[in-house]
C-alpha cells in the first residue's frame, strides 16, 4: 500500500505565496495521474490541479494562472506552486495519486492545512 505524505502548508498573507510537496513511499511511475484536492470547511473536496504521467495538466478555473502543479517521477513528488494567494484558497489541501487498471484506484495523503489570512 503506497502512502502519500504532504508537507509545506501553513499560514500566509493574502498575496503570498506557499509550496506544497508530496512524498510518495513508491515509485510514482505507476500513477496515471496525480493531483491536489482541497476542502474548505463546510464544502466538498475539489479538484485543484492535476497532472498525468505524459506531463498533461489540469487546473482548476479559480487557480489558473496562479498555481502550478510539478512532477518528479526520479524523486517520487509531486508539488503544488501557489502564488498570489487569497483568503478563499484556505483549506486542507490533499495529495491524491490515481492507478488506472481494470478499475481506478485512489490513494491519498492525511492533508496539509492552508490558511490564508492577514
Amino acid at each position: 500500500q503506497v502512502q502519500l505524505v504532504e508537507s509545506g502548508g501553513g499560514l500566509v498573507q493574502p498575496g503570498g505565496s506557499l509550496r506544497l510537496s508530496c512524498l510518495a513511499s513508491d515509485s510514482i511511475f505507476r500513477f496515471n495521474v496525480m493531483g491536489w484536492y482541497r476542502q474548505a470547511p463546510g464544502k466538498q473536496r475539489e479538484l485543484v490541479a492535476e497532472i498525468t504521467d505524459g506531463g498533461i495538466t489540469n487546473y482548476a478555473d479559480s487557480v489558473k494562472g496562479r498555481f502550478i502543479i510539478l512532477r518528479d517521477n526520479g524523486k517520487n513528488t509531486i508539488d503544488l506552486q501557489m502564488n498570489s494567494l487569497k483568503p478563499e484558497d484556505t483549506a486542507v489541501y490533499y495529495c491524491n495519486a490515481v492507478q488506472l487498471q481494470r478499475l481506478r484506484y485512489d490513494y491519498w495523503g492525511q492533508g496539509t492545512q492552508v490558511t490564508v489570512s492577514s
